[in-house]
């Protein structure tokens, strides 16, 4: 199988793509694939490149990008020896114009196979205002929210709440208040990263991930922040920034329920190979939905590839696993 692993980006999780791009490299041409990478603002890599991807790591601060850089997508659909001729596309992107559904409809039109879910699902997923109301519809408990529609807030959610970027991920621009003193500072971060801020209830209590594999869930992992109330950015991609236990050690009733929520998540977004869904629980065990992620991350200590390695399915197998999704929509 002749595999283009595509990553870069020019947004907030540019360096998180590329991590994610060189495990994914890696893996799958440990599986007898022929495997190349393409950066959306550079092309194609070249061996000393790819060598730099491979070995790649995610700093503990989200880089300052500039959408003045030039994405090539298009012009690496187009050129010969490109996107076009490889049998598939793993999409190694997140965030921006990678998980909106925008590359996904670029590959749409040039009949490229590629990894993931579709642009109306990955559209719908990257709006958690747009995820929240169709959760809701389909039974999934989600924590109250609403739209920022100026920087003073009318208390109605309680404090403290979540002032985040409504088309964001990695906890990029996310802020928890505790004080309305700071609820406007807070707007002003996320307002950095989107034009629609969200602002949701704050559910104290603990933090759970189920991975989505084929529209079946896999196990379910737990995660404790070391050294911060919620699984911020540093937590996520520094050493030691969290304890990650997977399968996660809570009754087998809770992680039932947390496996049948994520599946119907998954499905209420119409999500295609596999996802992640984020879960709080809190005091009284209730389940609260947070979202889901389309593309998430894919290092081989990522919490999808935890929740599957759990379920008996190793890294290398997991990206396989995708790819082989991706040409079987075709079939």
């Amino acid at each position: 199988m002749q595999v283009a692993v595509l990553f870069g980006g020019t947004n907030a999780e540019r360096d998180v793509s590329i991590a994610t791009a060189g495990q994914v490299f890696r893996a799958l041409r440990t599986r007898g694939h022929e495997v190349s990478a393409y950066d959306t603002t550079a092309g194609r890599l070249d061996a000393d490149g790819e060598g730099r991807l491979m070995a790649a790591t995610v700093p503990a601060e989200p880089p300052q990008v500039s959408g003045a850089v030039p994405d090539v997508t298009m012009r690496l659909l187009c050129e010969q020896g490109g996107l076009r001729d490889v049998d598939v596309v793993f999409l190694a992107l997140h965030g921006g114009t990678g998980e909106n559904g925008t590359i996904q409809g670029l590959l749409d039109l040039a009949g490229v196979p590629y990894t993931g879910s579709g642009v109306l699902a990955s559209a719908m997923a990257m709006d958690k205002d747009v995820s929240k109301r169709l959760f809701r519809l389909a039974g999934v408990p989600t924590p109250d929210w609403e739209m920022a529609a100026a920087d003073e807030f009318d208390d109605r959610l309680g404090w403290p709440v979540i002032v985040k970027p409504n088309k964001q991920g990695s906890t990029v621009g996310l802020t928890v208040v505790k004080d309305p003193a700071h609820y406007a500072e807070a707007v002003r971060v996320a307002r950095a990263h989107d034009d629609e801020v969200m602002v949701e209830r704050f559910v104290p209590g603990r933090e759970f991930v189920v991975g989505v594999l084929g529209d079946a869930p896999l196990a379910v992992g737990e995660i404790i922040p070391q050294g911060s109330e919620i699984f911020d950015y540093r937590s996520k991609y520094q050493v030691g920034g969290a304890v990650e236990i997977f399968p996660a050690e809570i009754r087998t009733g809770l992680a039932d329920e947390m496996r049948t929520q994520a599946v119907r998540a998954h499905r209420a977004l119409k999500l295609g190979a596999y996802s992640r869904v984020d879960f709080r629980v809190d005091a009284a065990g209730d389940i609260w939905c947070l979202e889901a992620n389309t593309l998430p991350g894919m290092t081989a200590t990522s919490l999808l590839p935890q929740s599957a390695a759990a379920a008996g399915i190793d890294f290398a197998e997991l990206c396989e696993q995708i790819c082989l999704h991706a040409l079987r929509k075709l079939g």
